[in-house]
């Protein structure tokens, strides 16, 4: 994974920016000073000012140097909902090609699928440890594992969640074919076809798409751009309506990139146990922080056991790599019944594979590296989207995660929008299919998980000036 020389001084300068320890207008060192003090070349010292500009923290004022920038938060609107979701019927009727690569995906600048392409993938790092995992394991990948995974694997995943503070039992951990199999076996085992429940509004298309396969009905909750999920309007919809579950991404919601406060994530929980509603918690971009440290779950502050937490590592390592977890709480007897029907075991290798992960510090060694790139290339690409499009057009700053959340002006006629992205072979994900409501038509996903390069920067200004094009 590619590392840049110039975050010796960024990481130290971004720490006492955020942390108030040089004030906003303060005039910061010039270049010939970082270049002398901790030994970089210019270009590496102007690369590491040009990515602070870039984070909105740093302004550079022509003849006079450097400065702390005055503006460090985003003008983010109030809502990003203008109207209340309405119960309905799940009926699924999107296309899938709209939110995954299309079969010539190298012809095209993607931005459209959320999982790691080869420049994030640590490919030798992965089949090195494939071959040890073989050698040392042998024939007996070649038959079943236990029902519910490997206890060493269990074990692992357990011991990395207690150091951000997510306690679960090693006995109880479900491993699965992926996240959305063991989203699929704690919806079904907490609810029936035609039963209520509530989903975050923008959702992201494959939980809508269980959703639907299931029978469920939904009320959608808005996510709003300053606070998130809405809390009060979840505790309106539980004191109206018999809702039998609720599906929440709270860590880097997708699209979003919204990370929940930890009050939200308590309050949610308070409701949830007043009423007796199961927590369906998705953390499968908790690993993926841009600042601070590993945001915590929701599991971390249930004390009764309603709140069933799962994860993968295909968007962290390989989307390949086809291994997720579920811990159920208190319905671990359902939820272990389901995942039998569904299949014996998951394949061993895998299950190999991240215990030689995760018994080393290689996993966390690569999710440092990983995160980085993934928040340059998502600066980068908020840049140009900002720089090129209508003022009027509104991009959210996710905090982690693999998504930007985008809004254009009504006046453009999103099908001429969609129609010019296929002849320039540009992909984003139209925003009608992250809901049941046609809420979000002016809206698209923009993904950051592959390099952004010269070309796709030049695709996304041509673009910009089309739309520009459109309101003229």
């Amino acid at each position: 994974m590619q590392t840049y020389k110039y975050e010796i001084f960024t990481s130290i300068l971004e720490d006492q920016i955020k942390s108030g320890a040089v004030k906003l207008g303060s005039r910061l060192p010039s270049v010939r000073e970082i270049k002398e003090k901790y030994h970089l070349s210019i270009s590496s010292v102007q690369s590491g000012y040009d990515y602070l500009i870039m984070k909105g923290l740093v302004e550079n004022i022509p003849r006079s140097g450097y400065f702390v920038a005055f503006s460090q938060k985003d003008n983010i609107p109030e809502n990003a909902l203008k109207q209340l979701p309405i119960s309905k019927n799940s009926v699924f009727n999107k296309n899938l090609e709209l939110t995954s690569t299309k079969s010539k995906a190298f012809e095209y600048n993607s931005f459209n699928s959320t999982s790691p392409t080869d420049i994030l993938i640590p490919q030798k790092l992965i089949l090195r440890k494939m071959q040890e995992v073989i050698r040392e394991k042998g024939a007996s990948l070649l038959r079943y594992y236990p029902l519910n995974g490997s206890l060493t694997l269990r074990e692992k995943i357990t011991e990395r969640s207690a150091k951000y503070g997510c306690m679960m039992n090693a006995e109880e951990l479900i491993i699965t074919d992926g996240a959305l199999q063991a989203l699929y076996i704690a919806l079904a085992s907490v609810t029936k076809a035609g039963d209520l429940i509530a989903v975050e509004s923008p959702c992201v298309f494959s939980i809508l798409e269980v959703i639907s396969n299931l029978k469920l009905k939904t009320i959608e909750i808005p996510v709003h751009y300053k606070d998130g999920f809405d809390i009060n309007y979840f505790r309106n919809i539980c004191d109206e309506n018999p809702i039998r579950a609720v599906v929440v991404t709270p860590n880097f919601h997708n699209p979003t990139g919204i990370l929940m406060t930890d009050d939200s994530k308590k309050e949610l929980l308070s409701i949830a146990e007043i009423h007796q509603i199961p927590i369906i918690e998705n953390d499968i971009y908790g690993d993926l922080y841009f600042d601070g440290t590993r945001p915590s779950n929701i599991r971390n502050f249930d004390q009764t056991g309603l709140v069933m937490t799962f994860s993968s590592f295909s968007k962290t390592l390989a989307p390949g790599i086809r291994l997720g977890w579920l811990n159920p709480g208190k319905f671990y007897a359902e939820t272990e019944r389901l995942k039998f029907s569904l299949g014996r075991s998951v394949t061993p290798i895998y299950q190999e594979l991240m215990i030689k992960f995760l018994e080393s510090n290689s996993y966390d060694r690569h999710l440092r590296s990983f995160r980085k790139q993934l928040e340059k290339q998502s600066i980068e690409l908020l840049d140009a989207l900002r720089k090129y499009f209508p003022e009027n057009s509104y991009f959210h700053r996710p905090q982690g995660g693999y998504s930007i959340w985008g809004e254009l002006p009504q006046d453009v006629d999103m099908e001429t929008f969609y129609e010019y992205c296929e002849s320039q072979k540009i992909l984003f994900t139209p925003g009608n299919t992250f809901s049941f409501t046609d809420e979000y038509d002016h809206y698209f996903r923009a993904v950051f998980a592959d390099r952004i390069t010269s070309e796709s920067i030049l695709s996304l200004e041509n673009l910009g000036r089309k739309v520009q094009g459109f309101l003229e």
